[in-house]
């Protein structure tokens, strides 16, 4: 699997791009602010539909436009693909799969996987639970078109019993209709939960070895699944908080305040650890989930380095760089002198300046 090339119109700074990647290793070289994350950034867009920053897709529309459009070109068991994004500004995005209108942005999860590291990531661990729940989330939605149902109607719940449960302070006439929002989000929450636990049991068995050779053998990595509650409590916990919902006008019980613990040793790194060492379990977790995608998808992902390696050591640079060679790659930074020093090398390398790129 590797995206063959890119093109796009009034998205972020660029007025026009039309570039073609290597199935290998390309490097979008250049000063900060000149463009060379939302190449990135439009990557991602094809493949999830969505800004790995969090952007709306107003934020992404060339200032002054009222629309953006991206074309990427994918090779995918031995077959080309197409998908085309419109993004607009006064209506919601459009999105064609080989020349095909798609109803749902969920459809084209699983065209194309992706992997993204970018400096926010190393902030995963010290961040909110959200953060990490939102990592969970894009990569199960990636792998399986199951659990983004189950999380797309779940999500849909949730929002849909906060509007009753502020309609009910008005109304108590109404709190019996909680009844059937109430089951319905304890048997998507309940799926969630245990696809969840799944995932974080098979990143554990692949994520462990990978911590060790970062680290010498010094430290065990271990990430801890802690949810609400287990699948076949959820139902009673949320009855049980109904009163305190009530006061509250919003769900307080279900996946969605659910959380992923980092821990080395047995000891909680987001609360004892050092950075170094919450940049290295970061790290190592990229890693893992490049080999877990291998392994459920029996393809390789495209991976995103959004100017990564200046934020580690020597040795976390020579380690991942050494587990990029068999994949497609693309990489942004301000200098290639990482590249030459560790002897890899690029098959296309980008000069990025004020949106526009050349081929060097």
């Amino acid at each position: 699997m590797y995206v063959e090339s890119l093109a796009l119109k009034d998205f972020r700074n660029y007025e026009v791009l039309d570039i073609s990647l290597s199935p290998q290793t390309n490097i979008f070289m250049g000063d900060n602010a000149q463009g060379k994350t939302n190449i990135l950034e439009s990557l991602y867009m094809c493949a999830t539909s969505k800004s790995f920053r969090g952007s709306r897709d107003l934020e992404m529309i060339r200032f002054g436009c009222e629309e953006a459009h991206l074309r990427g070109i994918l090779y995918r068991e031995q077959t080309e693909h197409r998908i085309d994004i419109h993004l607009r500004s006064r209506k919601t995005k459009g999105i064609a799969v080989d020349g095909r209108p798609i109803k749902s942005s969920g459809e084209l999860f699983g065209m194309l996987h992706m992997v993204c590291f970018s400096p926010e990531d190393l902030s995963m661990i010290k961040n909110g639970p959200s953060e990490r729940r939102h990592f969970i989330d894009m990569e199960l939605c990636q792998l399986s078109r199951i659990y983004l149902h189950n999380l797309s109607s779940y999500n849909r719940i949730v929002n849909q019993r906060n509007i009753l449960l502020k309609q009910i302070f008005f109304d108590r006439s109404l709190e019996d209709t909680l009844d059937v929002w109430d089951m319905q989000l304890a048997s998507y929450g309940g799926k969630i939960i245990e696809e969840r636990k799944q995932f974080t049991d098979l990143l554990n068995r692949l994520v462990s070895p990978v911590h060790s050779k970062l680290t010498g053998g010094k430290e065990k990595l271990s990430l801890i699944y802690v949810p609400c509650c287990q699948p076949d409590e959820l139902e009673k916990m949320i009855s049980g908080q109904r009163e305190a919902d009530l006061k509250r006008k919003t769900t307080g019980a279900g996946p969605h305040h659910d959380d992923l613990v980092f821990q080395i040793d047995g000891m909680d790194i987001r609360k004892f650890g050092s950075q170094g060492q919450q940049r290295t379990a970061v790290l190592s977790l990229k890693l893992a989930e490049i080999e877990l995608v291998k392994q459920r998808i029996n393809d390789t992902p495209v991976l995103l380095l959004d100017d990564v390696l200046s934020e580690l050591d020597s040795l976390r640079q020579r380690y991942l760089l050494e587990s990029i060679k068999n994949i497609q790659t693309v990489i942004t930074c301000t200098g290639t002198d990482e590249f030459s020093r560790e002897n890899v090398s690029a098959a296309k390398v980008y000069r990025v300046v004020n949106g526009k790129t050349e081929l060097i």
